[in-house]
C-alpha cells in the first residue's frame, strides 16, 4: 500500500502505482459527454494522468487548471485529469472555466483506483482516488509517478513535464 496523509494524518491506498519501467494496466474513464476515454484510443500518445479526489476542492481545481496552462504547450500528449466525481460535474468545471486541453475523465464506474492502486482504503476521503500523477509514453510505459504525500497540496509539476523529455 501507498502511503499518502490528509492534513497530516496518514492515509493508505489500496496498493501501489505501476513501477517506473513498466507497462501501466489499461484503463478506461468516462469522459464528460458519457463516452469512454480508454488507454486503447490514447496509445500512440503520450499521456499524462492527473489524478485527484475530487473536482470540487481548491487543490484539485487548481490542478486541472496548471495542467490545462500546461497541455497547451505538449506535442503528443493527452493530459487525463481523473477522479471519482461524476461526469457531469467534471464537464461543468471544466465548461465554467473554460478548460480546454486536458481531457476530463470520471472512474466513478471503473477500476482504475484499483489497478492502479490509487483508491483510498481508510480515512475521511476513503474510496476517491488519492493525488498522484502518473506520465506514460507512446506505449503505456510508466516514465515516472507521484503520490503526493499530503492530499492538499499540489503535485510536482516541472517533474512531471520533465519525464517527457
Amino acid at each position: 500500500m501507498a502511503i499518502t496523509a490528509l492534513k497530516g494524518t496518514p492515509v493508505q491506498t489500496v496498493g501501489e502505482l505501476p513501477a517506473v519501467g513498466a507497462t501501466a494496466p489499461d484503463f478506461a474513464f468516462t469522459g464528460a459527454d458519457l463516452g469512454e476515454v480508454n488507454s486503447g484510443e490514447l496509445r500512440g500518445k503520450r499521456v499524462v494522468l492527473n489524478v485527484f479526489p475530487s473536482i470540487d476542492t481548491g487543490v484539485c481545481a487548481s490542478s486541472v487548471r496548471k495542467f490545462n496552462e500546461l497541455a497547451a504547450g505538449l506535442e503528443n500528449t493527452a493530459v487525463v485529469c481523473a477522479s471519482a466525481d461524476l461526469p457531469f460535474a467534471l464537464g461543468r468545471f471544466c465548461g465554467a472555466e473554460g478548460i480546454e486541453n486536458v481531457v476530463p475523465a470520471s472512474s466513478f464506474r471503473s477500476d482504475f483506483g484499483a489497478e492502479f492502486g490509487l483508491t483510498q482504503a481508510d480515512g475521511p476521503l476513503r474510496g476517491l482516488l488519492a493525488r498522484a500523477v502518473v506520465v506514460l509514453d507512446e506505449n503505456g510505459v510508466v516514465l515516472h509517478h507521484e503520490v503526493v504525500p499530503e492530499i492538499t497540496t499540489e503535485p510536482n509539476y516541472d517533474a512531471a513535464i520533465a519525464a517527457l523529455s
